[in-house]
């Protein structure tokens, strides 16, 4: 191959011109008013941003960057630039108009369409970055594939691929009688069952493992509070992803089951919803990531029963939804890391900044809560240094709001511009 580049380079030479290098880069200089620095904690004024292709090449202020010559230049000189968002639990093949016994009738390719839909809507939403924690089939892995190749605009993805759980819990499907003696993709029991599922997940191009701790809010037959695997299979699922390079999420609601995953080496418990003094404990202790969807109860309280879901699932979110925020609150003011996650795709996808200002209602401060999907998020998702900032050397990723999400953190609800890898694709705010 190194032969085969000097020699096309001197032939080009000697014909009469030049190899294509740098000349073919397309720059951008975005003029931002206000700029949050989330690295730091800080709001900074008047900011060139110099973009070359996909990434962030030059940041500082307007009077100490030159402008290079031929760059596109996009002024949003009267508005508020953030790096672009990133939620950390999404379901973006999953439509949350269809629940219950409805979603029988879904297949799973109808699923991996819809994820292009739904993928528009997060981005254009301001998320440039998700992390889809299940997907029936691998149509998260088939959606996010799409992505990278160009053929569906959607956030850069992080995908889990089909979820692993028990015989008849909150991973598998309980709707269908016996007769059809059915179990969801990711359904096994025993220690070596359940190494062989994450070493098929990781043979299909996953890149993290999720499982089912405990029971779920929208599964048939689970109950909130009772444990699914056991200790031993659960150190195995973990041990034998870690192996392979692949973090870890855990679905886990009640106390038992997030404290068992805890112990596993999970890297993030998800919904976290009943904790007590030793949870609280255990998760500073091991350093693991709650991520707590803490406004999708609102969506599922008040539009549950128009969308079809099972009385049973409503019964279980009036239980839990309130002591998952007061959670969230005791784990927060003890130094948890909390990271944003919304569970799109229970509500409808698009709606994530909603979660913002449930964040800050129940104690963090707004620079918090955009660390949390920023900063935070980036390093959950083992992609630090890459998303969730505007530093240089980042991907230009980047969305724009008008007003001071400092002062008003649900103004994250209504994003006017969006860049994602240097193109533009929404801008409600510049010419």
């Amino acid at each position: 191959m190194f032969r085969l580049i000097i020699a096309s380079t001197f032939l080009a030479s000697f014909i009469g011109f030049a190899v294509p290098t740098s000349a073919q880069d397309e720059v951008k200089v975005i003029r931002a008013g206000q700029l949050l620095d989330v690295t730091n904690g800080r709001m900074l004024s008047d900011q060139l941003i110099v973009v070359r292709n996909n990434v962030i090449e030059a940041v500082g202020d307007a009077n100490r960057i030159n402008i290079p010559s031929g760059a596109i230049e996009i002024d949003l000189s009267n508005s508020t630039i953030l790096p672009g968002l990133i939620d950390a639990h999404v379901h973006l093949t999953s439509d949350a108009s269809v629940n219950g016994y409805d979603s029988l009738s879904r297949s799973s390719i109808r699923n991996a369409l819809y994820g292009t839909y739904s993928a528009g809507l997060t981005l254009r939403s301001g998320f440039t970055t998700v992390r889809n924690v299940g997907a029936v089939a691998y149509g998260d892995v088939a959606l996010r594939d799409s992505i990278v190749d160009g053929e569906v605009a959607g956030p850069r993805m992080i995908v889990a691929g089909q979820s692993l759980g028990i015989t008849g819990g909150h991973c598998d499907n309980n709707l269908l009688p016996a007769e059809y003696d059915f179990n969801a993709g990711g359904v096994a029991d025993g220690p070596w069952a359940l190494r062989q599922k994450v070493r098929e997940n990781n043979k299909y191009s996953a890149d993290l493992i999720k499982f089912c701790a405990t029971g779920g809010v929208m599964s048939k037959g689970t109950s909130l509070g009772a444990q699914q695997f056991t200790q031993e299979e659960m150190n195995a699922i973990v041990d034998e992803a870690h192996t392979l390079g692949m973090k870890v999420a855990a679905h886990a609601h009640g106390t038992n089951g997030i404290q068992a995953a805890i112990r596993a080496g999970v890297d993030s418990i998800e919904h976290a919803s009943i904790l007590d003094d030793e949870t609280i404990r255990l998760a500073l202790e091991y350093e693991t990531a709650l991520v707590m969807d803490i406004y999708v109860s609102d969506y599922i309280l008040e539009s549950g029963t128009e969308v079809g879901m099972l009385e049973e699932s409503l019964a279980k979110e009036r239980e839990v939804g309130q002591v998952q925020r007061e959670s969230f609150q005791r784990a927060h003011a003890a130094g948890v890391n909390i990271v944003f996650g919304s569970d799109a795709g229970v509500y409808p996808h698009g709606l994530n900044g909603r979660q913002f200002s449930k964040m800050v209602e129940f104690g963090m401060s707004p620079m918090q809560a955009i660390q949390a999907a920023t900063l935070k998020a980036a390093a959950l998702l083992g992609l630090e240094n890459q998303v969730g900032t505007l530093n240089e050397g980042a991907y230009a990723d980047l969305i724009a709001v008008q007003g001071n999400p400092l002062e008003n953190v649900s103004l994250l609800e209504n994003i006017g511009f969006v860049m994602k890898d240097g193109e533009v694709f929404l801008n409600q705010f510049s010419n």
